[in-house]
This record gives structure tokens, sequence and C-alpha cells, in this order.
């Protein structure tokens, strides 16, 4: 039976979050256990649904935590460089990816129902992560382009996602792709040059 008055609903929140994040990053999303993260952290399962409210908040709010962790990684990299800024944010896309992998993908295998939008602040932290993206681009491209940041941005979001993709599941191997880090790159610079 579970420790009922241990906590704060607060500070059961921030453990439901953490533990699940741990298990979805050992397991991955396809064999994530609500029921799991209850029991290592000595509550009912119920107990993470009356704090959650459901397995779908559940998830956007471990997912949410990745986001968080991973613009905090893409900001750390870009910290105090001056130079090849959108190569040192690409470089640290792949590297989040391969060393968080199985969170990584979640962000892509949990969907919410299609009448469901995410809730306001999950919304903001994609956005967040995103905004970071696009004032890189931005920044690479000449003044009077600038405008187009957004919607390139998203396009090269797309490119740098399918090759580290294709690089973790092993597709670029069986291409015979030897460096997808360095090809994204260069779609990334052709793309940023045509503008």
């Amino acid at each position: 039976m579970g420790r009922r008055s241990d906590h704060t609903r607060e500070e059961l929140h921030a453990m439901i979050v953490r533990e699940g994040h741990r298990q979805l990053s050992e397991v991955g999303f396809a064999r994530f256990s609500a029921r799991e993260v209850a029991k290592r952290i000595g509550y009912s399962i119920g107990t993470i649904y009356n704090v959650m409210g459901s397995l779908d908040a559940l998830m956007l709010a471990i997912n949410g935590h990745t986001l968080d962790l991973w613009r905090a990684a893409l900001e750390d990299r870009l910290a105090g460089q001056s130079e090849n800024r959108l190569a040192q944010a690409i470089a640290a896309y792949f590297d989040f990816a391969s060393h968080h992998r199985h969170a990584w993908t979640a962000l892509y295998d949990f969907r919410l129902p299609e009448n469901e939008v995410p809730p306001p602040d999950y919304t903001a932290r994609v956005t967040a992560i995103t905004d970071v993206v696009v004032r890189e681009v931005a920044a690479a491209l000449p003044p009077a382009r600038r405008a187009e940041a957004q919607p390139l941005a998203r396009s090269l979001l797309a490119t740098v996602h399918g090759h580290c993709f294709f690089a973790l599941n092993g597709t670029f191997r069986l291409l015979g792709e030897t460096d997808p880090l360095a090809a994204a790159l260069a779609r990334v610079e052709d793309a940023i040059s045509a503008h």
C-alpha cells in the first residue's frame, strides 16, 4: 500500500515525472508502465492517476521534462560559441538523441488522440526549443532573408531529424552513409546557401 500522506501533491508530481523519465529512458515508450512508476516510488497506480489525471498527461509531463533537458543541452552547447553555431546546434541534436535515445524517440512515438491538443505549458516547451533553432537559422541568413528563418527552420529540423533518426535506427548504415552528422550539416549548409 502506498504512503498516502508522505508527500505534497507537488512533491508527488515531481517524483512521478522524475521516475517516469528514468524508466522511459531505460525501457523505451513501448515498454513504459505507469504501474511500474507507481511501484518504484512506493505509491499505488491510483495515486499516479490522481496526481497526473491520465496516462496521456503523465506522458506529456515526462516528454516536457525531456524537452527541458534537450533545450538546456542545446543552450549549453551554444554558450560561448561565436562561430559555426548552426553546426554546433546540429551536433547537439545528434548528441542529445544518441545519449537519451529512448526519451528522445518517445517525443515522437507518443501522440495525443486526434481531437486533443497539448496543454499550453507543453506547447510552450516545444516552442522554446524551436525558438533556439529559429534564432540560429536567422543568424546564419543574410539580413535581408531573416524573415524566412521560421519556415526554413522547420524544414531544416525535419532534415536533421531524418538524418539523426536514420543514424540511430541503422538505416544509414544499410545505405552506406558513414557520417550522418556530416551529411545533415551539408544539407543544412546547402539550404542556407540557397537563401
